[in-house]
């Protein structure tokens, strides 16, 4: 069996799944710690981690990889090499090429990139040629596929779709942008949001839902400011289907009716054309399956 692995590197938890590359049938997966900030001799013990995370893989399926594709937060170089901008996390992860480290043919890019990539493999946009997705959790990320090919921009900055402002006045996000959708509905800033009542989305909802006025009234300002962003996302790149996912979309249920709510009065509907917004339907293993998604089409290119 020729068999790949995808690998989704984070700063807390390293997520690993193999693949069979003809069918691309799901054959084992595994969680590990990060250990950010933690060193291994001259090596950081996210990359040793991630090493050995590949030699257990192999070990189980009894011979080496194909290939390797690998998700992680920052910049991705434009030839999938490695990660270049990632300040502030993951020390060690700038400029390490990951083909070199492995022994392996392996190409990275952004996490977020990989999820939307995932989506489009094997997820709610299977078989789309263009689609946009924010993935909601601690911050706001997100990616666009435009006539099939996933959107980078010049540096790799493209897709950062959380940094779009819905609020002139409001406060400046970790980019510098005023009032952006990441402040409006990201886990990060729920705090603020809320005068210090919550910090995790799924409290704020659980109040909610016992009948907090206050509580309602926070989750509604951020339902319309999603809305905002989607519509004016819409209008920008015109895609087939919207996807919605990361920690927070978990909370669908809620999700939904306020976002379709805002939508019917926001949405520009040309002939009564209506983009659907779904929820990604991979979960947390999306950055997998998109990392070995990107790199079979980056490296068999």
């Amino acid at each position: 069996m020729i068999y790949g692995i995808g690998i989704d590197l984070g700063g807390t938890r390293i997520k690993s799944a193999r693949f069979d590359l003809d069918s691309g049938a799901l054959l084992a997966s595994t969680i590990a710690p990060s250990r950010d900030g933690a060193r291994t001799g001259a090596e950081p013990t996210f990359a040793v981690a991630v090493r050995e995370v590949l030699r257990r893989h192999e070990q189980e399926a009894g011979g080496p990889a194909a290939i390797v594709g690998l998700a992680a937060p920052g910049l991705a170089d434009r030839d999938g090499s490695c990660i270049r901008f990632m300040p502030g996390k993951l020390d060690g992860l700038e400029n390490l090429v990951w083909s070199d480290f492995l022994q392996r043919p392996a190409c990275c890019l952004n996490d977020a990139h990989a999820a939307l990539m995932g989506e489009i493999w094997q997820g709610a946009a299977k078989g789309r040629e263009d689609v946009v997705m924010l993935t909601l959790g601690t911050g706001v990320g997100g990616a666009v596929i435009s006539g099939g090919r996933l959107l980078r921009g010049h540096i790799g900055r493209a897709g950062h779709l959380g940094h779009l402002t819905v609020n002139l006045e409001g406060p400046q996000d970790a980019t510098g942008t005023p009032g952006s959708i990441e402040f409006e509905i990201g886990n990060g800033h729920l705090a603020e949001r809320s005068h210090g009542r919550f910090v995790m989305t799924r409290d704020l909802l659980a109040a909610v839902e016992a009948g907090d006025a206050d509580a309602k009234a926070v989750w509604d300002r951020s339902l319309k400011a999603l809305a905002a962003a989607v519509a004016g996302l819409i209008n920008c790149f015109d895609p087939e289907v919207f996807l919605i996912g990361g920690g927070i979309s978990n909370a669908w249920e809620f999700i939904e009716p306020g976002l379709e709510h805002w939508l019917d009065q926001y949405e520009w509907r040309p002939g009564g054309h209506r983009v659907p917004v779904l929820r990604a339907t991979l979960g947390e293993w999306a950055g997998c399956h998109g990392a070995l998604h990107f790199a079979m089409t980056t490296l068999n290119s």
